[in-house]
């Protein structure tokens, strides 16, 4: 199977995973969080593990990124087996005299941490912990993916963990647990999270220790893994700070409000997501092998297919958003509504990169990420500053939406006069054209209809209008090759 047939393959069980995942996590987060836990502990929740996906890229010292760069590289058992006995020692490094800090200086941290909101105070310790949790998690499932082996993995990370939360809510509403308990369990869940990766990566590949013998290229790994642990902390930051900043200026409970509308326009990152497990340690080997044609051509074919099925994800969502609120029926949430169309946007933009992230990581040019990053994070941290204080979560939101597009269009045009490569064509133009049209229609109408149904109507016809229009006009290859396949399989049975 050639590496765009791989990708498609674990793509599409990746991706029918996530639909999954994301569709229990929609249950939680809509309807199980907002109705069965209070606003103030749903909000916490959200802070601590935002708070700890900040800390885990310098815990683990973006071994999970370095992984999948150098792996491929050795030729030897030996050498790739004392490649990953460094990575899974290499974090302690740091995780112990963080620790250590953490201790002397806790009451500080945490106490800085809960001036606003007093709740988060006899938590703190938590956003630790489970920064440890997340980042040996992802070390493991980096280790299975450079198997090419990502879909077991991506079961635990979308599914396991939210089943187990909607269980611990629906313990709340019973009375079996109080709210206090629920965020202690939340911690417990990412421990078993990962222990069940650790069992599954060892199974696909167990090294052989034969001492801490270090790699030759001991050098490199160090100087990518500053690179990419700096990059990776910015590129966090981008991700996660306007949850940590908003408890910071003003009520817990706005967190809550800011997290549904930023879940619902996630489900616009389920393809992206989806391919970038087996897509990124594919771009790495053939980066590796100095294959640049091949790079290229994964890079204009991911972008154009993730903006074709993320623009499908965001018309579905946001020409139904108003019927979407009413459903939930918790009107103090609809002050998150507008949040969903910068979201989306903004999640639209970084599908349609396609592999600009993977190339850049993978590369000689990793070093670029970290000043990528870093302008990212202290432009993102500025804006959000200055426009949560002025216009509420609808800044945190605008703030996202604004460093996206800026640095997106500043990193293709960067890889294009270092590679010589880009990935829009006026394939990319029609897309957008054909976005933007079917929204402005189907967003003007709304149906005098229970909220349900209006949603599953004007879904289903908005689904086929696009979709004909993309197989009609030929807009993709890969998509109507897969269609030809799909009904010609259909056919035959």
């Amino acid at each position: 199977m050639n590496n765009m047939g791989i990708v498609f393959n674990q793509s599409f069980k990746n991706t029918l995973i996530l639909i999954l995942g994301f569709a229990i996590g929609g249950i939680n987060v809509l309807f199980l969080y907002t109705h069965f836990l209070e606003a103030e502990y749903f909000g916490l929740v959200t802070f601590l593990l935002s708070s700890a996906n900040l800390v885990m890229p310098l815990l683990v010292f973006g071994m999970q990124h370095t992984i999948v760069k150098f792996f491929s590289s050795y030729r030897s058992r030996e050498e790739q087996d004392n490649f990953l006995m460094l990575a899974l020692f290499l974090p302690l490094l740091f995780i112990v005299p963080l620790a250590f800090l953490g201790t002397i200086f806790y009451s500080e941290i945490a106490q800085f941490l809960a001036r606003e909101n007093i709740i988060i105070e006899r938590y703190t310790y938590l956003i630790f912990v489970v920064a440890i949790f997340m980042g040996y998690f992802e070390v493991f499932y980096a280790w299975s993916r450079v198997q090419l082996k990502s879909v077991f993995g991506g079961f635990v990370r979308e599914i396991f963990a939210r089943i187990c939360i909607s269980a611990l809510l629906i313990g709340v509403y019973l009375g079996w647990i109080d709210n206090e308990t629920f965020v202690y369990a939340v911690a417990v869940v990412y421990l078993l999270r990962m222990l069940i990766m650790k069992v599954y990566a060892l199974w696909v590949y167990f090294p052989r220790f034969r001492g801490f013998t270090l790699p030759v290229n001991i050098r490199e790994i160090l100087s990518f893994s500053v690179y990419i642990i700096l990059a990776g902390s910015a590129g966090t930051i981008l991700l996660e700070i306007d949850k940590f900043m908003i408890p910071q200026l003003t009520d817990i409970a706005e967190v809550a409000y800011y997290s549904v509308g930023v879940y619902i326009a996630s489900v616009i990152a389920i393809p992206n997501r989806a391919m970038q497990q087996i897509i990124n340690p594919i771009t790495a080997k053939e980066l590796n092998a100095k294959n640049l044609k091949e790079v290229e051509n994964l890079y204009r074919r991911s972008s154009l297919n993730l903006l074709i099925v993320g623009g499908l994800l965001f018309l579905l969502i946001n020409s139904n958003i108003r019927e979407i609120y009413e459903f939930i029926d918790k009107p103090e949430y609809t002050a998150g509504m507008s949040i969903v169309l910068i979201i989306s946007l903004s999640e639209l933009i970084k599908l349609s990169l396609g592999t600009n992230g993977a190339i850049l990581t993978n590369s000689s040019l990793y070093r670029s990420l970290f000043y990528f990053s870093l302008s990212m994070a202290a432009s993102v941290f500025i804006l959000n500053k200055v426009l949560i204080e002025q216009m509420g979560i609808e800044g945190a939101a605008l703030a996202t939406l604004i460093v996206v597009l800026v640095f997106g269009v500043i990193r293709v045009y960067y890889v294009n006069q270092k590679l010589g490569m880009q990935p829009f064509d006026r394939r990319t133009v029609l897309v957008l054209l054909l976005i933007g049209m079917i929204f402005a229609i189907f967003f003007s109408i709304q149906l005098n209809l229970p909220p349900i149904l209006a949603i599953v109507i004007k879904s289903v016809a908005i689904s086929i209008v696009f979709v004909f229009l993309v197989l009609k006009l030929r807009i993709s290859e890969d998509l109507n090759s897969f269609f030809d396949s799909f009904v010609g399989r259909s056919n035959k049975d």
